[in-house]
This record gives structure tokens, sequence and C-alpha cells, in this order.
């Protein structure tokens, strides 16, 4: 049951119906969406839980499905061939399109970003530029490392730090995206055992945090800079309390979006500053709750141009040597040894990485080829889930049931030619195998093997 004491809140919000609002969340129906990943194509027709799907209206590649399957056995969820994202959190590549429209060398910073989510959508959109996916917790920076990865694009730097880190990067960023710790209620219908854990007093300490967020992190955003700020929170003292709070911070303006009457988009404005912003009810679109609203950095006392000394070993002639043998290295790429891995990074966001290295705890950067061992390539699962056109090694297609004994990382019978090779299915690579005299290595990252189902 909803707790009372949320709806008598909401009573006097715009969009709120509680007859209606209840009522949804009594049916409880489950709406799953997933958004494709552009870079890898695969046939529609054989996966049928991807036929008679519906477009999500605010997002290109994204669809409804009609029923949820079973993810975990489908090798290609596995692939990043596609991610599964909430219906009204990729509302996101809307606003971004449209304060965006040449989003070219922009720099991006999602900063609560696990498990990742807004910084694939982000990846895609910003694909010619460059993507910062921060995560404070350990345990969600590492799953956030992992979608990352399954995502492929070697523009996404993960970053493990406090918001108030990001101080050190004064107007570095074009976007700062805070979709901030909240006390969850959108997300009521889908996990109704969050309704448990929900209190008047949580949803005022998620306002405080929230407000701490967005003072610790808005120095990083440049002249002109946006600031798009969302929760899965209805309560006001998380959503227009906070759009207030924005706007008085000097230089901040908020910003509308011109959105289609028919998507049932529910317009908001904060009682002091007017500000505008964008509430999402389950009972009018269909997705769950959602809250989010733009604004724009105006000025700034100064302008920080950034040379970074961090020191980086390139890699050595023979080192490119050995590489170009098992692989074509594009040109638009500086190679570099980095703690005994073979790392690309974009030669165009060279400076603002290791701008990056200098003040942050970085994760993960560019793209990890492997590690060389005398005239050996030990390839990384990374460039195996990569956009690179171009893979090293021979293709291994596999079935259903083989791809899934992969996945599990169990042992494996795989025929070819001896040395290393690619496993895929549907044409999707899933990952290397080594294939020996007398057996095939499997080398499916451990952490990320299927356990159970």
């Amino acid at each position: 049951m909803l707790p009372q004491s949320l709806l008598t809140s909401l009573t006097s919000l715009p969009g709120y119906h509680q007859e209606s609002f209840i009522r949804v969340h009594e049916l409880g129906d489950q709406i799953t969406s997933v958004r494709l990943n552009s870079a890898k194509t695969f046939d529609f027709a054989a996966h049928s839980f991807l036929n008679n799907t519906t477009t999500i209206p605010w997002c290109s590649n994204g669809f409804y499905l009609k029923e949820r399957p079973l993810f975990v056995t489908d090798p290609l969820w596995h692939a990043g061939a596609y991610y599964v994202q909430e219906a009204s959190s990729m509302f996101i590549q809307h606003i971004i399109s449209e304060i965006f429209p040449a989003p070219k060398n922009k720099i991006v910073l999602d900063l609560c970003a696990a498990p990742g989510g807004k910084s694939t959508l982000l990846a895609h959109y910003f694909n010619e530029g460059l993507v910062v996916s921060n995560e404070t917790i350990k345990s969600r920076n590492a799953i956030l490392v992992e979608n990352i990865t399954k995502w492929g694009s070697d523009r996404v730097v993960v970053t493990q730090n406090d918001p108030s880190h990001f101080k050190a990067l004064p107007n570095f960023f074009d976007l700062l995206v805070v979709d901030a710790p909240c006390s969850g209620s959108g997300l009521f219908r889908k996990d109704p055992d969050a309704i448990n854990e929900w209190s008047e007093e949580s949803v005022l300490h998620c306002s405080t945090r929230q407000e701490r967020i967005v003072e610790d992190s808005i120095d990083t955003l440049k002249e002109g800079g946006y600031l798009i700020y969302s929760t899965c929170s209805y309560s006001f003292e998380e959503n227009e309390k906070i759009m207030d709070f924005i706007s008085a911070i000097p230089g901040m303006k908020n910003v509308e979006l011109s959105i289609p009457q028919n998507w049932n988009i529910v317009l908001t404005e904060s009682p002091n500053a007017n500000a505008k912003g964008f509430r999402f009810y389950p009972d009018k679109i269909k997705g769950e709750g959602f809250f989010v609203c733009v604004f724009q950095k105006l000025n700034n006392p100064s302008t920080t141009f950034y040379q970074s000394t961090f020191n980086w070993n390139s890699i050595t002639k023979n080192e490119r040597a050995v590489l170009a043998y098992h692989l074509e290295l594009p040109l638009e790429y500086e190679y570099i040894n980095h703690q005994n891995t073979i790392i690309a990074v974009p030669l165009d966001m060279v400076m603002p990485i290791k701008t990056l290295l200098s003040h942050l705890y970085v994760k993960k950067m560019g793209l990890a080829l492997g590690e060389l061992k005398g005239k050996d390539l030990i390839p990384d699962h990374a460039l195996a889930m990569s956009h690179w056109i171009h893979k090293p090694f021979g293709k291994i297609e596999v079935d259903l049931e083989t791809a899934l004994q992969y996945l599990r990382r169990a042992d494996i019978a795989l025929e070819g030619t001896r040395g290393w090779a690619g496993v895929y299915y549907h044409q999707i690579l899933l990952g290397w195998a080594k294939l020996l005299p007398n057996r095939t290595n499997n080398y499916y990252p451990t952490p990320w093997r299927i356990l159970k189902y």
C-alpha cells in the first residue's frame, strides 16, 4: 500500500490525480523497455521479444517490449547489443538533442552514473566527444565499469570520486548530468519493496544531499554549459524545491524545452523562481515516475585553460610492431602502455583525459587492447566489446547452448585453427577463447560470468 503521507504530500502538485495514481500502482503492470546499441547490429527476427515492439516517442533507439524476457539467457544482452533501461529516463535523449544539436567535441559528466543507463545513452549521442561517468560507491562503480565496457565506446572515462572532487576542474564540462540519489518513490510500481524503505525523513535527507551534490559540482560546468537535474521521486522537496535552489545559484538560468502535448509529460514550476521542470506519472505515460529539469550557466568569473603535465608511456616501436601484426591500428588514436595494458586513447581527447588523470581516481579510460607477452597479444575483453570494426583473430560462430556455456565460463569445445579466436553469436562478438591441441580455454571475465538463472 502506498504511504498515505506521500499521497497527501502530492495533492497540490500539477498533474497528480490520486484515483488513477493509486490504481496504476495497484495494477502493478510491469513496463519493460530497451535501448539498442547502434554499433552492434543484429537480426531482430532471431529475437522474438524484439518483434512487434513500440518505439519510445522521446528516444529514437528505445523500444517498449510486449513482455519481459529472461535477459540473462540472451547472449546479446551480455554482449552489449542493447541496454535494459527504464523508458522515462530515456527522455534525456530528447533533452540533449535539443540543447546540443551539434554534439561534436563536447565533454560531458554523468556525476551519479551507476549502473550506466544514462552514461551509455550519452556515449551514443556524444560519440565524437568524451563522457566522464562517475560513481562514488566502489561496488556500484564495478557494475558501472562492466556496463560501460559492454557498451563498447572508447570515449568514456569511468571515475570514482565524491562530487566535491570535481571542484578541482572548474569550467571543464559542457554538460553536467546529476541524476541525484533520491527517496525512490517513482519506482514504487516497479519495485514494491521500496515502499517499506520510504519515509518523510528520507525525503528531507535526500533533499539536503541533493543540494550538496549540485553545490559541490556546479563549478565544473563551463560558461554556456548545461545542467540536467533529475530524480525518480515524486516529492516536491526533491524536485521543485531543488529547482529553486539551483535558480538561486548566480548565473544559472532555467531552460524551457519543447515537448509534444500528446506525450502527456506534465509541466511543473518551482514556487519562487518559477523555474520549469517536467513530471512523469505512470498513470499518464508508459513508464515509471521521473522528474527532470534543465539549467544553463550564463556566466563564469574566470575561464580556465587546461594544459596537463601528466605523463604516460607511449608504446615503443617494438610494441607497435607486435600490435600491428595482430590488429589494424587506426591512426586517430594514441597508444599507451598503462599498468602493463595497451590502451588506445582518442587523439582529440588526450589532453582532457590527462587532466582527469591529474585530478581524479580513474578506473577506466579509452579502449584496453590487451597485454603483450613477447610476440603474443593477450586480448582484453574490452577489445571484444568495442565498436572497432576490425577485430583480431579468427571468428567462430556458436549456437545458443554453446554461447551460454561460454558465458558461464564453463568448458566448451570449439573447432578451428589453434590459437586465439573470437566467439560470436548472431555475428556479435561475445569474447575471446584460445584453442589448444586438447582443449579450449575460455577467457570470458570471471566476475561477469552467468552464475544461475
